[in-house]
């Protein structure tokens, strides 16, 4: 078994539009479910196969996706995502072009989480025991920022350990997503 991918900083802003396109991420959503052509993917996706073929070129072309040739029969190209563990610099750090892009990615990501999770709801009852499978949990916690990144790198080293790159016997996917920020209501503590 091979371990994650290694973690890559990408400071280009280019690279961040390129994967935020609606469509390029809805191609790498498919293709996280395994390998397929332009034209099976315009057939899921209600699109072209001109505009997949396209969008997949686009997204090769920042290594989000590699072709698999030993796949491939005639002329037909498949194509398979390509696993990444893509970290973005620090928002204080990005410029402000990267900053408009990233923020908006955020945005965008939270949103799908939250339709991904209300999908995941609505379908509860219909999943058996994987339906008991949410793990949720709320809490707060005072932290310095020191501590704060202490905390965010043991959560990264937690799912890295998980990682697996196909799954296993009785595996499915878990969509895990983890968010912790300052209360901005809060003031700091005094450090008494």
């Amino acid at each position: 078994m091979t371990g994650p991918p290694p973690p890559e900083e990408i400071a280009d802003a280019a690279v961040l539009k390129a994967v935020m396109h609606p469509l390029r991420r809805r191609i790498m959503e498919a293709l996280g479910r395994g390998p397929a052509t332009a034209t099976k993917l315009a057939k899921e996706l209600g699109e072209s196969s001109g505009a997949t073929s396209y969008h997949l070129r686009e997204l090769a072309k920042y290594d989000f996706v590699d072709e698999a040739p030993e796949l491939a029969h005639g002329k037909e190209r498949w194509w398979r995502a390509r696993p990444r563990d893509i970290r973005w610099p620090r928002h204080s750090e990005q410029n402000d072009e990267m900053r408009a892009v990233f923020d908006e990615a955020q945005r965008a990501a939270f949103t799908e989480d939250l339709e991904q999770l209300a999908r995941f709801l609505e379908r509860r009852g219909e999943l058996g025991e994987w339906g008991d499978a949410l793990v949720f949990s709320r809490g707060s916690v005072y932290l310095n920022l020191e501590e704060l990144k202490e905390f965010f790198d043991e959560y990264l080293d937690l799912l890295r350990r998980y990682w697996r790159p196909e799954p296993g016997p009785d595996a499915r996917k878990v969509l895990v997503r983890w968010t912790a920020f300052p209360d901005a209501d809060g003031e700091v503590g005094e450090g008494k």
